[in-house]
């Protein structure tokens, strides 16, 4: 439960070409206050198409990376906690982005690390309008990873078994295999397989969506209406995955009615259902650990290469369920009797499907009746999602061949059978899980200018909701989740001056059922002040280009919540978030202690503590201080906006092992969760706008971007080397070791200091000696910099708009600055039987250890497959997001027929990146590819 005491600035009146929506409230823009960046979508969607509500936010927001400052927001749409997933960008009106925590402070805890305000579209006051959309577009994928062929592959693992002292005539290959293999002599005794042929793979997807709105309306109701069918395919064509889709439904529809001339309401409905197909089987997963000769086996059996002689073999063939494309059993072992082949070709597939209700009522009246300025406003809403699949699953039979040489010719003459084929011709439930929320908001509001000059407001709220969330995986039984709960009760009252001088006060009162009795309330206070300085007679008479300019300071203390959450002792992989302040004991497997009677055979179990009790656990704090500078010049042909924050996370929690002694966590673990940590974020972001016509030329151009820091100011550690001290370090730092290259030889490793990750041999990564202690081990890592996480230290994104005539040209961009990044994942780590990437073809041998730049190949690298400088690379980048031309027919055209619009475009996103890791960057490992999507639409109004 949360209630709120809030005290908003008083705001100039209202002008419905300049309303801005903020936390329950709207505002003329030019009175905008605290952190607050405002995006006009459905402008946009004239000369940019986008699917995703929040497309490509970052390239007209200034502190928005996919989310504020590493850090979840609230997504609020029309005023109600929902997804960003259940509106489509072509619905939006508006977009809200608050930053500031004085922004925000009125939504309490669940605001407390930002909100995004979603504004639908409404209808108005005008004839019918009826406007359609089609677009019609291709997925085409950017890179895939390099991998190493089979023969190559099985080379190298020879050469990784030499260098780690194992005889290849064991776990190895033998030249012969590599020799057949490499000639293509018999594809499926000696296997080849490229998970990225075209045998498994289309060369591009599509997708195509269409999308109709119809809106008008009279002085008594205004209407708006969506409806909108999107549908594609996959680029696996393999298998039951040729059958990949996804249909996407969905219908809204908003409607504002004036009641009486006090009175007004609207009521919105959104309806959306999804259908997912999936075949069984993940091929992206598989292609990169499955080495290219199928660890041995080849997943395809040809029924033609069979002893024709041998009946037993006739009869499988015969008998089995599965006879692929009429040629092929499926192959098998007994280590891998199924594998991502055959399930693709014979397990099944798996039907997702969702449906999304959400629904909401307001309604207004007009008290200025019995006080002038006085009104009333009330909404509920009830939203409910749920999804479920159907799945079809069927076991099947592998089989792994025994091959002879017969007449010179490779002929298969005993079938080994792992597995059965089994019948099946039913569906059953795979999953369910369903989400609801349900919200209440009432408010009075006050606002009334007295004298032209001085205008008043105030407020009277209460805002309730909350969202029960449920799961049952595998229809293995009901799985509910802790709701979460928020009410508000608040009050507000402000004052300006001539939208001149600005003053505004909030608070609110928190409660929270996460902490104690006694600790469970408190209050938030914001404070904000603004000055449009341009309106002092000192500007008018000196600095006449200035249009305008506004400087504004808000301080705001939010206490928190969200940031209450920690592990059970009992289970490091349980996050719990819920009642952290109590004690608890257990005699469960994990915690629970076990002793031995003295035959040292015998035992029981004892009950242990899992952690103690803290009374005193309290909210989380989110003090920040904030100034902005915002303002046009030269007759707008600029306009800007300038923030700087300091905010500052205290109490977050830790375990409090510098409080207590270390004996406390011996046998059970009697520590308390404590508010300790505190984290610091500080930074600068901006916008700004340039908008100029030079005759029959129209340009803009927005920047957008934001230097930001951060700092982990105190932690609950205990550290022997400063530099190992989290603590006065970026929350973000990355912690790893200092590579002095290569060991050229066995002489440099006795003169090294000992590394103690393993055995060391000549071309394994040499690590520097932080400590001096003449170890290698943990305690010699040390920041090696940004991760970028949580944001970059420089972010920025770029809009562009040209149009001539019946032309407009439209770019969006965006790029990141002064973070790293390492090259840890398979494509680069290689070990055990895993596959061989290109980036192993530079390894370290004795006649390349001089150009080498990969380490020695090695089966077990415990040394080498460590985050150092030796895999660091700079992840300094910059995106194009989009292009997209448009041509908006002569509406003179239409004149005498029923279409009064046309407007067609083609379009192309994601097209390139420029960064000295662009290969790298571009290539995803063990998942689909990322892609380019060029799209044709056109747009007709009737």
């Amino acid at each position: 439960m949360i209630c709120f005491f809030s005290f908003n600035g008083a705001y100039a009146q209202e002008t419905k070409d300049s309303l801005v929506n903020v936390a329950f409230d709207k505002v003329a823009k030019k009175d905008l206050l605290g952190g607050v960046s405002v995006v006009n979508v459905s402008d946009i969607l004239n000369k940019s198409y986008g699917t995703y509500s929040l497309d490509n936010l970052q390239s007209f927001v200034g502190g928005y990376t996919g989310n504020i400052w590493g850090q979840a927001p609230l997504i609020l749409i029309d005023g109600i906690p929902r997804r960003a997933t259940d509106v489509r960008l072509v619905e939006v009106e508006s977009i809200t982005v608050l930053k500031g925590a004085s922004a925000v402070v009125l939504y309490g805890s669940t605001a407390a690390k930002g909100a995004i305000l979603i504004t639908t579209k409404r209808g108005s006051e005008n004839p019918l309008k009826i406007k359609v959309r089609l677009n019609s577009g291709i997925f085409v994928p950017k890179s895939f990873p390099s991998y190493l062929n089979s023969a190559d592959y099985m080379t190298l693992y020879n050469e990784a078994l030499t260098n780690d002292g194992i005889a290849t005539s064991g776990a190895g290959y033998t030249q012969q295999d590599i020799d057949n293999t490499r000639s293509g002599v018999n594809p499926y005794k000696y296997p080849d397989v490229d998970f990225f042929s075209s045998d498994h793979l289309r060369k591009a997807y599509s997708r195509s969506d269409v999308t109709t709105e119809v809106s008008g309306g009279n002085s008594f109701a205004r209407y708006y209406t969506n409806i909108g069918l999107s549908y594609n395919n996959s680029l696996v064509k393999y298998g039951e995955q040729k059958n990949n889709s996804d249909l996407a439904f969905n219908v809204r529809g908003n409607v504002d009615m004036n009641i009486t001339k006090w009175l007004t309401a609207s009521a919105d409905a959104v309806a959306i259902t999804t259908n997912n197909y999936a075949g069984r089987g993940n091929l992206w997963a598989a292609s990169s650990t499955i080495a290219p000769n199928f660890n041995r086996f080849s997943p395809l059996i040809p029924i033609d290469m069979l002893d024709p002689n041998n009946q037993s073999l006739q009869t499988i063939v015969k008998n089995s369920n599965h006879i692929i494309d009429g040629k092929y059993l499926l192959g098998g072992q007994s280590t891998n009797p199924t594998n991502v082949i055959s399930d693709m070709l014979a397990a099944g597939y798996i039907r997702t499907k969702s449906s999304t209700f959400l629904y909401n009522l307001n309604i207004k009246a007009d008290l200025s009746s019995i006080v002038e300025g006085l009104s009333f406003k009330t909404g509920t809403s009830m939203d409910y999602s749920s999804l479920y699949s159907e799945a079809y699953q069927l076991p099947y039979a592998t089989y792994r061949p025994t091959w002879s040489t017969v007449n010179g010719k490779d002929v298969i003459t005993a079938l080994e059978k792992f597995g059965e084929d089994k019948n099946s011709t039913n569906e059953y439930v795979g999953r369910s899980t369903y989400t609801q929320t349900m919200s209440f908001r009432s408010q009075f509001n006050y606002n009334r200018t007295f004298a032209q000059d001085h205008t008043v407001s105030a407020n009277v709220l209460g805002w309730w909701y909350k969202t029960q969330f449920s799961s049952d995986i595998d229809n293995e039984g009901g799985s509910d989740y802790q709701p979460v709960l928020n009410t508000n009760l608040g009050f507000q009252a402000a004052y300006n001056f001539r939208s001149k001088y600005y003053f505004d006060f909030s608070a609110a009162l928190v409660h929270s059922a996460k902490l104690p009795p006694g600790k469970r309330n408190g209050i938030s206070p914001a404070v904000t002040v603004g000055w449009r300085m341009s309106k002092e007679l000192f500007f008018k008479d000196n600095l006449s280009f200035i249009d305008d300019l506004k400087l504004s300071a808000s301080y705001a203390s939010i206490k928190q919540d969200l940031d209450i959450t920690g592990y059970r002792a009992n289970n490091v992989n349980e996050p719990v978030d819920y009642y952290l302040y109590q004690g608890y004991y257990s005699n469960n497997a994990t915690l629970g202690g076990y002793y031995q009677w003295r035959d040292n055979v015998a035992g029981g179990r004892t009950t242990l503590s899992g952690q103690a009790e803290n009374p005193d656990l309290t909210f989380v704090k989110r003090n920040e201080f904030r100034l902005g500078l915002d303002g046009a010049i030269f007759k707008n042909l600029l306009t800007f906006d300038f923030n700087y924050f300091s905010q500052s996370t205290k109490g977050l929690l830790a375990r409090g092992v510098t409080i207590y002694p270390s004996y406390f966590s011996g046998s059970g673990d009697f520590r308390p969760w404590i508010n300790f940590n505190e984290d610091k974020r500080t930074g600068f972001d901006f916008a700004l706008n340039l908008n100029r016509q030079i005759g029959e030329v129209f340009y803009s151009l927005g920047v957008s971007g934001m230097f930001y820091n951060s700092k982990a100011v105190q932690r609950d550690e205990i550290i022997d080397q400063a530099y190992l001290a989290r603590a006065g370090r970026p929350l973000d730092a990355y912690y790893g070791y200092i590579s002095e290259g290569l060991f050229q030889n066995q002489a440099e490793i006795d003169a090294h200091a000992k590394q103690t990750f393993g055995t060391v041999k000549p071309g394994d990564i040499k690590y520097k000696d932080l400590n001096n202690d003449g170890l290698i081990d943990s305690r010699d890592q040390q920041d090696l910099g940004h991760t970028g996480w949580a944001a970059s230290p420089f972010s920025f994104g770029l809009n562009l708009t040209l149009k001539y005539k019946h032309f407009t040209l439209f770019a969006l961009a965006s790029g990141t600055r002064g973070a790293v990044g390492f090259k840890n994942s398979t494509y680069y780590w290689v070990g055990g039987s895993g596959k061989y990437s290109e980036a192993v073809l530079d390894r370290w041998t004795e006649q390349t250890k001089a150009t080498a730049t990969y380490p020695r190949l090695t089966t077990n690298s415990n040394n080498n497959f460590r985050n150092s400088t030796f895999w660091m690379y700079k992840t300094n980048r910059f995106d194009l997001n989009r292009v997209q031309l448009t041509y908006d027919f002569d509406e003179k055209i239409f004149s005498d027929s029923f279409v009064h619009g046309l407007s067609l475009y083609v379009q192309g996103d994601n097209l390139l990146v420029i960064s000295s890791e662009r290969k790298l960057m571009e290539t995803n490992i063990g998942t689909a590819p990322q892609t380019r999507f060029f799209n044709l639409g056109a747009r007709v109004s009737f």
